[in-house]
This record gives C-alpha cells, structure tokens and sequence, in this order.
C-alpha cells in the first residue's frame, strides 16, 4: 500500500493538498490543534492513494513525505 506521512507539527492548514488531491485521501484533521494552533492534514483512505506526490509538492512547509509500494 502506498504511504503518505504528513508531519502534523508543521502544517500550518494551508488545504492545498486537500484541494489538489485527486483522490481526496487528504483531509483536514477538525479535532486536534498541532502546536501552532492549525488544524493540521492527515491521510486516510490510503487504499485509495495513487502516490501522485501532488501532496507533498503543493505543501508549502514541506510536511509531506509520499511513498510509492513497489
């Protein structure tokens, strides 16, 4: 299975990887603030994860990490 790492502590809620995702396997994590006070992203679904990397090429903080299963 694919495997997208989102660093919570850093997202500053930004939404682009929500937004540009074509799965829509990202989504806005609405129960936790991180540290910084966002709501940060978090991956679900990854079944469904095609491992394009848009995620973490949108990511402005650099807080995404994809993995592609060989």
């Amino acid at each position: 299975m694919n495997r997208v790492t989102i660093n919570e502590e850093i997202c500053k809620e930004c939404e682009y990887c929500i937004t540009f995702c074509p799965k829509k396997t990202i989504l806005k994590k609405k129960d936790t603030l991180n540290k910084k006070g966002y709501y940060p992203a978090i991956a679900e679904n990854l079944e469904d994860c095609i491992a394009c990397g848009i995620c973490a090429t949108v990511c402005p903080e650099a807080a995404i990490k994809v993995e592609k299963d060989v």
